[in-house]
């Protein structure tokens, strides 16, 4: 059974940082549809389009028919356990910090057999099992396999952690609080067990509606943040810099403007500034201490969360500047992504959209509510996951992206 995970006692400030090591990253081309699967929560194989066996390891050709026909689809996650290993010495730099590290063979339901991480629930050889795709700390797909039936703490064994970003007992930072899921996302934190939440607050002067809520949530902490200010972003990471493990970035700008009005090129300047140029200066500012402190415990830095509109990946004219900006952050967040990988920290996007606010008042529904994007975001980080996509609006253009990306633009706006 799984011991519950303590809360971590302060850190000796002279103690040694660990320096972030990262598993084994070789992986093929065509092994990337694993990756894709894993990044989105999904359990996928390849699967012969001529006699429907599925195939595992990746490889180019079906091995029963020999069919070049092979595409990834989902699959079965049912598997029984073969035989498993304790592993307790090992040459590889990064697994030589975790030992003992447990791993299986296992025959999956679907047909092939595979060797998998192994939950410390698992039961002996013959035990069903439940099977999922996770990214390691590398951004590689693994197989990791768990106890069919829920356990005491089980969201807290050791291999788990370091293949997901789970909130409980690490502090976070949210970078905007005038953000309308501002306080969803943060009570959603705090239920998941948070230790800490930071909140940004431009201009603190200012009133806003939110206030007392985020104040009355056990555990916030409102900060002074304006991301348009390089100084401001840079001070608060003087002083808090080393105690975030989870950065959330709710920052956003919304306006609507076409691309022929007068004012359409202040309108970018001014949400480039705002929503584009904050995430670079949060990411100069926090972004080399956290990648620093990706191997510093068990509570160590794990996440970084960008926020962002699915019209970035498919415009919507009436709100071209707010399409054109996200497109920008998910081009940012991406370069993020691979400067903060080498510290094993993860970069999740959580497309989302339409959001049910003022700004939106004209877009018919189905609109996301603010607390259903902050449990997807507080969900998304408990799996593991890379890119979420919240509401009907986002999963459906996520899924005809998928299919037929020129469909979707041409079907936008109309």
């Amino acid at each position: 059974m799984t011991e519950a995970l303590a809360r971590p006692k302060h850190k000796n400030p002279l103690a040694r940082t660990t320096q972030p090591l990262l598993p084994p990253s070789a992986r093929s081309r065509k092994a990337h549809g694993l990756t894709l699967a894993a990044s989105v929560g999904r359990f996928m194989l390849q699967c012969c389009g001529e006699c429907g066996k599925y195939a595992y390891p990746v490889r180019e050709a079906c091995p029963n028919c020999l069919s070049p026909d092979l595409r990834f689809q989902d699959a079965p996650t049912g598997g029984t356990l073969i035989s498993e290993t304790r592993i307790e010495v090992t040459s590889d730099p990064y697994y030589r910090e975790h030992m003992p590290w447990r791993t299986g063979l296992v025959k999956l339901d679907c047909g092939p057999s595979a060797v998998v991480h192994l939950h410390g629930d698992c039961g002996g050889p013959g035990s069903p099992l439940t099977l999922t795709l996770q990214l390691d700390r590398a951004g590689q797909a693994v197989f990791f396999a768990h106890p069919i039936s829920e356990t005491p703490n089980m969201e807290d064994d050791p291999q788990w952690r370091e293949l997901t970003a789970d909130p409980k007992h690490r502090r976070v930072l949210i970078s905007d609080g005038r953000s309308p899921v501002a306080v969803a996302l943060a009570l959603a934190l705090k239920k998941a067990g948070a230790a800490r939440i930071f909140v940004g607050i431009a201009d603190r002067w200012k009133p806003f509606s939110e206030q007392a809520a985020l104040e009355a949530v056990e555990g916030v902490e409102l900060v002074d943040l304006d991301l348009t200010s390089e100084r401001s972003v840079q001070e608060l990471a003087m002083d808090l810099g080393a105690k975030v493990e989870i950065l959330i970035n709710t920052a956003d700008h919304v306006r609507p403007a076409h691309l022929f009005d007068a004012g359409a090129a202040n309108s970018a300047r001014e949400a480039m500034d705002h929503t584009v140029m904050g995430l670079m200066r949060l990411a100069q500012a926090f972004g080399p201490v956290m990648r620093s402190r990706g191997a510093d415990g068990a509570t160590g830095a794990v996440a970084w969360v960008n926020v962002l509109s699915i019209h970035g990946l498919s415009s919507v004219p009436q709100f071209g500047v707010h399409s054109a900006v996200q497109a920008a952050c998910l081009s940012l967040s991406q370069w993020l992504r691979g400067e903060l990988r080498q510290g094993g920290i993860r970069v999740v996007n959580a497309f989302a959209g339409p959001l049910d606010t003022e700004w939106f008042q004209t877009v018919p529904p189905p609109k996301v509510v603010p607390k259903t994007l902050a449990d997807a975001i507080v969900d998304g980080l408990r799996r593991g996951l890379e890119d979420i996509y919240v509401g009907d609006v986002a999963k459906d253009i996520a899924a005809r992206l998928f299919d037929n990306p020129k469909a979707v633009e041409r079907e936008a706006g109309q």
